[in-house]
């Protein structure tokens, strides 16, 4: 980088798309000069010391190379909430958030301190944003991974909500207490399909796949949790589970086998059918 440049020209020279390079930059003027985003505009004239002009060129060539931004940053917007996120977990999509808003709604149906389940939590994105929305609602947040569980942790921390969230390793229903039973249970698993030529592309390429694909038809972990349900979700409970844009069918039917009713599909803001919900039996 030439120390001559401002801000003006550094943006307008890198390859990067604007938006993403505007993102980095922000964030090297946060860290090293506290000032705020609306910098790049009000002083586009300024030139960055070595530390930061170092920082910035760093920062940029991994987005360059494929990086993540949120990787990158070290954390990601979601719902209401800002979780730190790392390489061990999935990064937190925008139409994950529609788990969060269907238990959201649920809660407020149920007018009482509500019970809720979320499994495969990652990162701690949906639970977190459940509790921080719903402060008498109790969460129990489930991830097989070790990795995973120590960046929810950190989060819940982070966000003051370990009072409400609680954590438990292993596989689905098997990280439970056999009796535990839930108003509600959410959950985004790996609904990507074996060999799907999206997990060598783009950010996938970076994000655990054991979190993304469960490596056959991208249906076995939703057969899994909907299967279980019986067990785990009170009478009249309500479950909520993330799928791929063209599973939905098999997942209403996975539904129907459950014997859940009410079974509703949710659109994402792409429109694609993103999240089905069933509810059990009174």
């Amino acid at each position: 980088m030439s120390e001559s440049q401002s801000l003006r020209l550094l943006l307008s020279n890198c390859s990067l798309p604007a938006n993403e390079a505007r993102i980095l930059l922000a964030h090297v003027l946060k860290k090293h000069y506290q000032l705020p985003r609306s910098a790049l505009l009000s002083r586009d004239d300024m030139v960055l010391n070595e530390a930061a002009g170092a920082e910035w060129e760093a920062l940029a060539s991994r987005r360059i190379n494929g990086e993540p931004i949120a990787y990158i940053l070290g954390k990601k917007g979601f719902h209401n909430i800002e979780l730190f996120v790392a390489p061990g977990v999935l990064i937190p999509r925008p139409e994950t958030e529609l788990l969060v808003d269907i238990a959201l709604s649920e809660i407020t149906k149920l007018n009482q301190p509500a019970q809720v389940l979320d499994l495969g939590t990652g990162s701690g994105a949906i639970a977190l944003a459940i509790a921080s929305a719903a402060p008498i609602t109790s969460v129990i947040a489930t991830d097989q991974s070790a990795e995973a569980l120590a960046i929810a942790k950190q989060n819940a921390q982070l966000l003051r909500l370990t009072n409400q969230v609680e954590f438990a390793q292993g596989s689905w229903y098997e990280a439970l207490d056999r009796n535990s039973l839930f108003d509600i249970i959410v959950s985004n698993p790996p609904y990507i399909a074996d060999r799907d030529p999206h997990l060598t592309q783009g950010d996938l390429r970076f994000e655990p796949s054991s979190a993304l694909t469960d490596y056959a038809s991208g249906l076995s972990c939703l057969e899994v949790i909907i299967a279980g349900v019986d067990q785990y979700l009170k009478s009249g409970g309500l479950i909520a589970v993330e799928h791929g844009f063209d599973q939905s069918e098999a997942v209403v039917q996975l539904m129907q086998v459950a014997h859940l009713t009410d079974i509703q599909v949710y659109l994402d803001l792409a429109g694609h059918c993103r999240v089905v919900s069933g509810r059990k039996r009174l």
